[in-house]
């Protein structure tokens, strides 16, 4: 059976995702556009030759509704003929895109695929496409809570303090601060411009590096009066009536930050892509998927990465480079522990936390981010994985060649 290879991959910055963020004047379309542009410049290729174009996109209404990969494949001056889909996986979609062109392309289906994501949660806010895991109704009878109080769930049972989360937050601020100033991210983002080609945004904006546990310590758990005065955490009880008492940890300082950006991932056959002249950097070891408990919701890293790990005939130590989504900082700090990986081998050159969270695209991004760190470092292997609401995870494995 043939393989799947990554060819290229190239993300916007992030925008901060409010009204005074830098991107909030940029449609959504020409977002993903400009970055679907950009892999086809930067790769002379003849999209043609392009089989599909598959988005992941969570907030799939107003100017993200209606098949967004589609109309901005159009947009970007694709081939009539490269058709468009996109997906809703949450906080996956980016990288269940990816894993989508590469089963595409492993059962030989397909050739060619460009997979990314896209979310500009500035203009189309996080919610109003409604739908079951809003429903007061529903989150009574599957046991679901809010993703904030899942996280301090799952803080309380690993025991996971507030001072962990807050040092954990602040070297995430530190080394995407590092980095930046160092040019790791230049070879994958792409510059935003306006109609008159002039540069909006080049680099990311939602970094705080000088952040220390001091300033956050002067923050309010953000889910505290949710999860008590609402009631939302006797929800949990029933499954873990362990649990005594949630202990609240997180807050805007050591959770994901709400931001803009897009993502495109060139993947196709080694057969397909040598032929029109380009060059694999990796191709995809394993790709994997699991469901969890919708009350804890976010241990999907875990069981969907060791998953991954079987399917590649592989175990942790031979992974020299993990990018963990730092939704909160709970949930990286859980997968290092229970999976006994360094904290020099997790987003090392920060995460979420410091660089945002655009909810459909950065699973695409980080596969981008993981790529380029193994060159710059000449490492070999890169296990990318996120929690899912809803109570899911994903996780990619990809290697050098």
């Amino acid at each position: 059976m043939p393989e799947a290879y990554l060819f290229d991959a190239v993300r916007t910055p992030r925008g901060r995702g409010k009204e005074t963020g830098s991107l909030y004047t940029v449609r959504p379309i020409d977002l993903l556009a400009q970055s679907l542009a950009a892999l086809r410049d930067r790769n002379g290729l003849d999209t043609s030759q392009v089989e599909d174009v598959v988005i992941g996109c969570v907030t799939q209404t107003g100017d993200q509704g209606a098949c967004i990969a589609r109309f901005a494949a159009l947009e970007a001056g694709y081939d009539v003929d490269a058709a468009g889909v996109t997906e809703n996986r949450f906080c996956g979609s980016g990288l269940q895109a990816v894993n989508t062109a590469a089963a595409m392309v492993a059962s030989g289906y397909h050739d060619m695929v460009v997979a990314g994501g896209v979310e500009s949660m500035s203009r189309v806010k996080m919610g109003s496409d409604g739908g079951a895991i809003w429903d007061p109704t529903t989150q009574w009878h599957v046991g679901s809570v809010p993703q904030g109080v899942s996280a301090d769930l799952l803080a309380t049972l690993r025991g996971i303090t507030r001072k962990d989360a807050d040092e954990f937050a602040v070297l995430s601020q530190q080394r995407a601060g590092a980095a930046l100033e160092s040019g790791k991210f230049t070879r994958s983002v792409v510059p935003v411009k306006d109609q008159n080609g002039l540069t909006i945004l080049d680099k990311d904006e939602y970094p705080r590096p000088d952040t220390t546990v001091e300033k956050l310590g002067e923050l309010q758990a953000s889910f505290l009066m949710m999860g008590r005065q609402f009631g939302l955490d006797a929800l949990t009880k029933d499954r873990y009536p362990q649990v005594e008492r949630i202990d609240h940890i997180h807050h805007a300082g050591n959770s994901s930050g709400i931001v803009d950006g897009a993502a495109a991932v060139l993947v196709a056959s080694k057969e397909k892509g040598t032929s029109m002249g380009l060059r694999p950097r990796a191709k995809i070891r394993a790709v994997a998927l699991c469901g969890t408990d919708p009350i804890l919701m976010l241990a999907g890293p875990m069981p969907a990465s060791r998953r991954a790990l079987k399917k590649a005939k592989m175990e942790v130590k031979d992974i020299d480079l993990f990018e963990v989504n730092e939704a909160f900082a709970a949930v990286p700090l859980a997968f290092m522990r229970e999976l006994g990986v360094p904290h020099d081998k997790v987003n090392v050159h920060g995460g979420a936390i410091a660089l945002g969270h655009p909810l459909g695209a950065t699973g695409a991004m980080l596969l981008g981010t993981v790529l380029d760190t193994l060159e710059q470092r000449n490492l070999a292997t890169g296990l990318v994985t996120l929690c899912i609401g809803g109570g899911m995870g994903i996780a990619t494995i990809i290697e050098r060649v």
